[in-house]
């Protein structure tokens, strides 16, 4: 099967597709036929090195964290899921050998998929998984939006800001998105209140808010000043600079930043799924690839700007 790997830490020409061995499911695995990935901050993370005191040196090395597909085979011991039932998952992210999600097979455990979305697309499913998850945790889990409360996305046209924008309108937030204006049309399509430019909004100009969702990882002690009494931070824009903030804001003032480890499971991606069905989220896609152009689409991801996610394709 066709596989893409890393033959070493560094910029997107590091990838390869490759052809290995299709993986077995082993006791409380499934095998899934892989449909569709995304690429996701950690995807890229894992291929500069940055995180090469989790997945060593030893090469080649999976990528794809998530994926959308049908089950081709199960392990002992699993239930609930039979062959041709489509599912969406995420690797673990210790999962890094040899293949991961981008790839046309990948086993998993079973308690790391959940049956996806019916009527979504393996395209839609895929820009979803990661992106739902992630907003669900910050909104619900972490910041608990209240019905009424004044939130702001930070970073709301990218993978993880548009399904925050539509949760947080979703859980009855008062939302305001800061991203280019030209974007203005797609958010409030889903669910913004109103849509500032960044580029000529400054931080100390906006607000109060209760709730601050932070997916870009800059000027996060300036963006927590805009928080009202009471009122929440979270941030999934993990960067050297943004660590520094939360600590500093855990020791000064009540009004701290928050952020998670999102690695979520079968019950979580559950959720996201009903949020799908219900109508309170779907897709924003950027643009997809196929698989053969995977680095293109790791190279878009860290230009920037994009509206959604990239998608890869392993299938027509």
């Amino acid at each position: 099967m066709k596989a893409v790997q890393i033959m070493s830490y560094g910029a997107a020409d590091v990838l390869r597709v490759n052809e290995v061995d299709r993986p077995a499911p082993g006791a409380g695995e499934v095998l899934v036929s892989v449909e569709a990935t995304s690429v996701n901050g950690h995807d890229v993370i894992f291929r500069t090195g940055e995180l090469k005191i989790v997945s060593g040196r030893r090469f080649p090395i999976g990528t794809g964290l998530d994926f959308a597909g049908t089950v081709a085979e199960t392990g002992a011991d699993v239930q609930g899921y039979r062959a041709g039932d489509r599912v969406w998952g995420i690797v673990h992210p210790r999962q890094r050998h040899v293949t991961a999600g981008a790839a046309e097979y990948v086993t998993v455990a079973a308690n790391r998929i959940s049956h996806a979305p019916a009527g979504l697309s393996s395209v839609g499913a895929a820009s979803l998984v990661v992106a739902g998850a992630t907003a669900l945790i910050a909104l619900r889990d972490s910041v608990h939006v209240a019905a009424g409360e004044r939130v702001l996305v930070r970073g709301a046209a990218g993978g993880v800001g548009t399904a925050a924008v539509q949760l947080a309108h979703a859980m009855g937030g008062h939302v305001t998105a800061l991203a280019r204006d030209h974007h203005a049309e797609l958010l409030t399509g889903l669910g913004a209140d109103e849509v500032l430019d960044y580029r000529s909004t400054t931080s100390d100009r906006i607000g109060p808010f209760d709730v601050i969702v932070d997916t870009v990882g800059t000027e996060l002690h300036r963006y927590r000043g805009r928080l009202a009494k009471g009122g929440r931070m979270v941030t999934v824009g993990l960067s050297l600079p943004a660590l520094a903030a939360i600590a500093a804001s855990s020791v000064h003032g009540p009004r701290r930043i928050r952020t998670f480890s999102a690695n979520p499971g079968s019950a979580l991606l559950s959720d996201v799924a009903d949020h799908v069905t219900s109508g309170a989220l779907r897709p924003v896609v950027d643009s997809m690839y196929p698989l053969a152009e995977i680095a293109a689409a790791h190279e878009a991801f860290e230009r920037g700007g994009a509206v959604g996610k990239h998608v890869v394709t392993l299938s027509a």
